[in-house]
Order: C-alpha cells, then structure tokens, then sequence
C-alpha cells in the first residue's frame, strides 16, 4: 500500500508516473468521446461519481502541469467549471487556452491518456500538457 495520500489507483499512479514533458492527459466527463486504442482509465462508477474536479484534483496532486486546454464552449454552458479550474491554475504561470470543442476533441487525439470521471456537466473536459519538476 502507498504511503503517500494521493492516488491508488494502480493505471492512473502508472500512467502519471509514465508521463514525460509535453506528454498530454485528458481528464474528461462521462460524455467525451475517446479515440479507439488510446489508454483509458475509467473512474467512473455511476452518473456524477467521482466528479470531474475530483478527479482533477487527484491528478494535480501528483502531476507538474505546464499548460491546459479546454473547450471554448464550457464559458457559456458549464461557467462554474470554467471558474473551478482557474482557481485550480491560478499562479502555475499560464493561462488556459481555449479552443473550439471540434479542435478540442481533435487534439486529443494525441494525447497519452484519458482519465474518465463520472461528470455529466457539459464541457468538464481538461486536456493537461506535462511539464517538469526542475527548472
């Protein structure tokens, strides 16, 4: 059993583990379509669980992040997503980029791996963009 208090689960502890610089992980709702043959760690158990931001949460714990991605559309639909996930990048140094949903979609279909919550809110999608732990 690991002695730090973040993930246990053994795919997501791995794949994080795994990830290199400029490696991009989607964290996703329920909803977001994942291309055929891409690493899929599915968290979800039922409609809303976990939530996205949990999930999210999780993953910063353990991750360095230099960048995010989200759908433009999110703004509109899914306001207080957009806001929770500011407040989660607030001082990281950069800003998160906002793209169309059709190019978000797009994009990740390079990503490493997709981290599937239970959310059923429109657009809580993240695509995260790997940085690195020293300078």
């Amino acid at each position: 059993m690991r002695k730090t208090p973040t993930t246990i689960n053994p795919a997501l502890s791995r794949v994080i583990s795994e990830t290199g610089h400029t490696d991009l992980i989607v964290v996703t709702d329920a909803g977001l379509p994942i291309p055929p043959g891409a690493e899929r760690i599915d968290l979800a158990y039922r409609p809303g669980a976990p939530a996205f931001l949990d999930v999210l949460d999780t993953v910063l714990a353990e991750m360095v992040v230099e960048g995010a991605t989200v759908s433009e559309e999110v703004a509109e639909r899914s306001p207080e997503v957009l806001d929770a996930l500011r407040e989660r990048f607030a001082g990281m140094g950069f800003e998160i980029e906002m793209v169309p949903h059709v190019e978000f979609k797009q994009r990740t279909h390079s990503a490493r791996a997709f981290v599937r919550s239970g959310e059923f809110t429109p657009y809580a999608n993240v695509i995260l963009h790997a940085g690195v732990a020293y300078g």
